[in-house]
């Protein structure tokens, strides 16, 4: 099997965003013992009465950054072709997922397989393979994308 790369794909502002992921997990499980999961973090946004300040921070955190990032560099132009509904639809499947699956790509993802949890192995693979079917059969099948 021949594998090729497409090195001009590559940014190095990836790189580092990547890296500052990671950084940013570590200091999480290693400074207060909790799990990256934007899924779970968010829900928790939702019931007041579970709220804990850092949950808010990261939160905060994830908008502010790209707002800070703009203001050094210029964000490049996103265009969405998809139709509102779509996205909503997507949205809430997604979300149903993460309920379902205990957890989020960054949960289970990044976190739990860092920790070589079996469940987080499963529930990648499975969402990735699920992942790869839906853009699959909406591209070709569908044309929705």
């Amino acid at each position: 099997m021949n594998i090729q790369i497409d090195w001009q794909a590559f940014t190095p502002i990836s790189l580092v965003g990547g890296l500052i992921l990671g950084v940013a997990t570590v200091i999480l499980l290693l400074g207060i013992g909790r799990i990256a999961g934007v899924s779970g973090i968010f829900s928790n946004l939702l019931k007041p009465k579970q709220v804990e300040m850092w949950q808010v921070l990261f939160i905060v955190g994830m908008v502010v950054s790209p707002i800070l990032y703009g203001l050094g560099k210029p964000l490049p132009d996103i265009e969405i072709s998809t139709s509102l509904p779509l996205l909503i639809g997507a949205g809430l499947l997604v979300g149903f997922g993460t309920r379902l699956g205990s957890g989020c790509t960054s949960g289970h993802g990044i976190c739990g397989n860092a920790r070589l949890s079996p469940r987080s192995m499963a529930a990648t693979v499975t969402f990735m393979l699920f992942g790869i079917v839906t853009v699959y059969i909406g591209r070709h099948s569908l044309g929705l994308i």
